[in-house]
């Protein structure tokens, strides 16, 4: 009988009729329908660290408008005048001559259009002087481009800084008011500019001829004679130093007549889920609470772009003007941050665009400095004379590669800035913020209205400050 033979060589799988081996054993895609996939919520690029909105100090607005009551201040128009232009042809706007102190409140339009019309638009080189000190003032004079500084000597013949001067300034308006008035500084272009010229001939020659005009400025001579404290705020009379028994003074403190309020804004959107979604893909996570999270997160990054861009009540719009100061020579040194401290007692915070921070390091680095760090709020920030300095996206950069800096005192007991909102609002989802049900439509789909209410608001001028053109791209 012929014995067996068993071959025990393995089987070599055949190969297919596109050059692959058959599969072996249950494919990782198939599994997976039989698996609980380890999932991440909903993730979202737009959220950012939202800094204002954590440091400002919140309050509770009810009727939904916050009045600043303040002392009646008595300086007012010292804005800064806007132009138009032409090709090279640069022309104020008659109607923002009223920004200018001694022409605020003049609302005749033959009277503002002869004045706008009077202006001699002169091109500057940089290094050449716009006026002398001890020279007689020859005219009213607006910058329309470039960047000027003024510089008075001192008593043993050093010259120091009395600031910068920007597009949109003005110096030289004493001509306005006074009769033969000389220069106290030199101003110097900076960089070449465009700067328009009222001359003094001029300004006599309209006063004599518009009636209207010279009965304003009349007017406005009269009314500098008002006792005012440094602030332009009407004057508190007090005796101090005296010796006997004099007749002490008597005193009120005026109050604006007409403060200003602010109305709280609304963010709004309308959130629609289907019913079928929220019925049967409901686990592991919620469906609504999803959709409403990231909704929430998309209301308040809104809000913090509101609080600095909104022309109304934003903050990059409501600093007054001469809390706005331009950096020396472009790049935010250690000198431009701490001229914008100074300006204010107790700078709690500085607020700046990520690149602006980075343009700070430059300028430490260049110096040999390291930007020193402060505690703050459980961790460590970068800071400035013990003042941290955060990072707010929502400031903008020009096209022009420009941007702002932000400084702020906080509180309402401190006299500085602070976030409105209201709470206890129906159907509440966070403080100020409600979420509510609209109903079903005929399509079975779920609409919740998303309110978010909010303000900031300026208690007085000096509470903020804001370093303007400051060049992030050297």
């Amino acid at each position: 009988m012929t014995d067996s033979v068993v071959d025990s060589t393995p089987a070599v799988p055949q190969q297919t009729s596109n050059g692959q081996h058959p599969q072996t054993s249950l494919s990782t895609a198939a599994a997976r329908n039989l698996a609980t996939t380890t999932k991440s919520v909903p993730q979202m690029q737009e959220i950012t660290s939202r800094w204002l909105l954590k440091v400002l100090p919140w309050v509770q607005t009810q009727g939904g408008a916050y009045r600043v009551n303040r002392r009646l201040t008595h300086t007012v128009g010292d804005g800064r005048v806007e132009f138009t232009s032409e090709g090279d042809v640069v022309r104020v706007i008659p109607t923002e001559l009223g920004e200018i102190a001694h022409l605020r409140g003049l609302d005749d339009e033959e009277a503002l259009g002869a004045l706008a019309d009077r202006f001699e638009q002169r091109e500057i080189r940089s290094g050449e002087h716009l006026a002398q000190q001890g020279a007689p003032i020859d005219g009213l004079h607006l910058i329309a481009h470039g960047r000027v500084e003024q510089l008075k000597e001192g008593k043993f013949g050093d010259r120091f800084s009395l600031g910068v001067l920007v597009d949109g300034d003005h110096f030289g308006d004493e001509v306005l008011t006074e009769s033969d008035p000389v220069w106290d500084h030199d101003v110097i272009a900076a960089t070449p500019v465009t700067v328009l010229s009222l001359p003094a001939g001029a300004v006599a020659e309209l006063v004599d001829r518009i009636p209207a005009l010279a009965s304003h400025l009349a007017r406005f001579r009269a009314g500098r004679s008002a006792k005012t404290n440094k602030h332009g705020e009407s004057a508190i009379a007090i005796a101090a130093g005296h010796t006997g028994e004099p007749d002490l003074p008597t005193t009120f403190v005026d109050y604006e007549l007409a403060p200003r309020e602010y109305e709280l804004s609304v963010a709004q959107t309308v959130l629609r889920v289907h019913t079928r979604v929220a019925d049967l893909y409901n686990q592991p996570m919620n469906q609504m609470e999803q959709q409403l999270r990231l909704t929430v997160e998309a209301l308040r990054e809104q809000q913090e772009d509101q609080m600095i861009n909104n022309k109304e009540f934003g903050l990059l719009h409501n600093a007054a003007l001469n809390q706005r100061i331009p950096t020396r020579s472009g790049p935010p040194t250690p000198d431009d941050l701490d001229e914008l401290i100074s300006r204010r007692r107790d700078t709690r915070v500085i607020l700046a665009h990520p690149k602006a921070i980075a343009a700070i390091g430059r300028e430490l680095n260049k110096r040999g400095l390291y930007p020193p760090l402060a505690s703050f709020q459980g961790g460590e920030a970068v800071a400035w004379r013990g003042v941290p300095v955060l990072p707010c996206n929502k400031i903008p950069i020009t096209s022009a590669g420009t941007t702002s800096i932000l400084a702020m005192r906080l509180g309402e007991d401190n006299q500085g800035v602070v976030g409105l909102h209201q709470t206890g609002l129906p159907d509440e989802y966070e403080p100020g913020l409600s979420v509510r049900f609209m109903g079903i439509d005929e399509k079975a789909v779920m609409s919740y209205l998303v309110s978010a209410y909010f303000s900031v608001a300026v208690l007085v001028p000096d509470a903020l400050g804001i370093l303007e053109h400051v060049e992030i791209g050297r």
